[in-house]
């Protein structure tokens, strides 16, 4: 799912290939991850929606389209879940300051978190 976020999830697929039911593969996923299947997909796609919105040269139809997504209205209820502001109020926002920090550490300060599920991190 990390490589290929832009498929449709096919979750029978996936359980096969672990050699599961659908309904055990959720449920080990859920255990494992902390989320569903669709819900871990969803939150690689806005995090790869959240880079190219940050890049500017697309518009969100086009980056709603490139991250897997078919439902524009579905992409940015998702997204304004996750990130806590819309597509467009992002995409909109100056980006420029965290451009030279590497993308490894970006994405653990920029991965969106479903209705505050982690905890604080504390400090050094």
């Amino acid at each position: 799912m990390d490589r290929d976020y832009a498929e449709p999830l096919d979750v029978p697929a996936l359980a096969r290939d672990a050699l599961m039911s659908p309904g055990h593969f959720s449920r080990s996923f859920r255990t494992a991850f902390g989320e569903t299947p669709y819900s871990y997909l969803m939150t690689r796609r806005i995090e790869r929606a959240k880079a190219l919105l940050r890049r500017g040269d697309l518009s969100v139809t086009e980056v709603c389209m490139a991250v897997g997504c078919t439902s524009l209205g579905s992409f940015s209820s998702r997204f304004t879940e996750l990130v806590g502001e819309s597509p467009s109020a992002y995409r909109a926002r100056d980006h420029d300051p965290g451009a030279a920090i590497p993308a490894c550490v970006a994405k653990i300060h920029t991965r969106p978190i479903r209705n505050g599920e982690a905890r604080p991190t504390a400090g050094p």
